[in-house]
């Protein structure tokens, strides 16, 4: 996946990935937009992924998950996530972001009109417990830092209500070794 330093090194580990909207540019801002990314996480966990840690932010999202083939499923969530939003734009009538997806979209994208999702997830293998917490803290505290609200739990659209003990958006497996 993509073309950077990043790898995945063993596809059954949890690892801890970020998916990046295109150019950065803000879609996550309605209910409906983040609804499709958790719809695609429900289905792959009933699929086998399992979900430890997630954060959704206006333009990417942080994620700690595995499966059986992680670089599959991952692969197999940007490919829907991005065919449902730019359905969603399309039926919307949001020109002005079609338009950026079509204007940024990598050259040698040929086969396609529009690129959604930046190439790749950074993936980094969780390769210990601390390594673990401290990932989960980062997500939990992503838009704590940014300023969105004063604690992790108070963010809808993350997993930290989860931890808190509280129910969440979508089952998160909270055992990981």
């Amino acid at each position: 996946m993509g073309r950077s330093r990043y790898r995945f090194i063993d596809v059954t580990q949890p690892h801890f990935m970020t998916c990046t909207v295109l150019h950065w540019i803000p879609v996550f801002t309605r209910p409906e937009t983040v609804e499709i990314l958790l719809e695609s996480l429900r289905f792959l966990s009933a699929d086998g992924l399992k979900i430890h840690a997630f954060v959704i932010l206006e333009n990417h999202m942080h994620l700690i998950a595995q499966s059986d083939d992680l670089r599959r499923d991952i692969g197999r969530f940007k490919s829907y996530t991005a065919n449902q939003m730019l359905e969603y734009l399309r039926e919307q009538r949001i020109k002005t972001l079609l338009d950026q997806f079509a204007f940024y979209k990598k050259a040698h994208k040929q086969d396609r009109d529009f690129q959604f999702w930046q190439e790749g997830v950074h993936p980094e293998c969780i390769q210990s417990d601390e390594m673990m917490r401290q990932k989960i803290e980062y997500v939990h505290n992503n838009p704590v830092k940014r300023g969105y609200v004063d604690e992790p739990e108070h963010w809808r659209y993350s997993s930290a209500r989860n931890y808190a003990g509280d129910a969440g958006l979508i089952d998160v497996c909270m055992e990981w070794y």
